[in-house]
């Protein structure tokens, strides 16, 4: 099931009513600040079917939550460099999706902060509400806020990174959370192949993985994002390969080079 998700924007609205409560003096200054603010913003749509509709998808058909199959949030102050952090912001996003929907609350906070931390070293804490961490934990018995919290913050951390200029960190992001919601699919069990709807799970990352790598190739004048176009390569040769039903051999293939790229990602 690949659902596009629709209307994510980014808006001067919440500023506007908060500006309008200032004194009467100020209230032109406010309809200007407005005006500036939703020039500068453009309408932004996340283009890919996030980790979260991954992980329901597996929690739907009763795939068990495994702890270490997630990256250690203790492995965040590692990450040294614009890619690795950008990428282990997207493992973390799809760490994060996979333990709200399966209600773990002590590593849905742990995962946000280690996303929290990447978000600050990358520079663009201005993506996200300063008090996420806190509303987290406020919300932790709440699926249905925790999940808006969670996706909120993949929508305006894709926002503000298209409308700053840095669409080349985003995709390596969205790359980094694709590869471990993968990851996760195909390490949740020893008898995946043989598990339909598992197996359907899978192969609808097919058409994920063109469009992703479509969206990163117009931003390919970055090394980094050549990189990790350079290693997501053989992963969509196998499916490329693909005709008709996934055989076994196929299966293992696209397991056994997704285990390879992310620990190669979270090392």
């Amino acid at each position: 099931m690949r659902a596009y998700l629709k209307g994510i924007t980014v808006s001067g609205t919440a500023l506007l009513m908060v500006l309008g409560t200032s004194c009467n003096c100020n209230r032109q200054k406010s309809a200007d600040e407005k005006k500036v603010i939703e020039n500068k913003v453009k309408d932004v749509v996340y283009p890919l079917p996030t980790s979260y509709e991954v992980t329901e998808m597996l929690n739907r058909i009763g795939a068990a939550y495994i702890l270490t199959l997630s990256n250690p949030a203790s492995n965040a102050t590692k990450y040294m460099t614009e890619k690795s952090q950008a990428l282990n912001l997207g493992v973390y996003g799809a760490d994060l999706s996979y333990a709200s929907t399966y209600r773990q609350k002590q590593e849905t906070l742990d995962y946000m902060t280690a996303s929290k931390r990447l978000i600050e070293e990358l520079n663009i804490a201005a993506a996200i509400d300063p008090d996420i961490i806190d509303k987290v934990e406020q919300n932790a018995d709440n699926k249905d806020a925790l999940v808006k919290l969670i996706t909120d913050s993949f929508y305006n951390t894709y926002a503000y990174l298209q409308n700053n200029d840095r669409a080349g960190v985003s995709s390596i992001v969205m790359a980094g959370s694709w590869i471990e919601a993968l990851y996760i699919a195909t390490h949740i069990s020893e008898d995946t192949y043989n598990n339909k709807e598992m197996v359907k799970i899978v192969m609808d990352q097919r058409a994920t993985l063109k469009d992703l790598m479509d969206i990163m190739t117009k931003d390919a004048a970055s090394t980094d994002v050549q990189d990790v176009l350079t290693d997501l390569t053989p992963i969509r040769t196998v499916f490329d390969s693909i005709e008709g039903g996934i055989t076994e051999e196929q299966f293992n293939s696209i397991r056994d080079l997704v285990r390879t790229l992310r620990s190669k990602i979270v090392a």
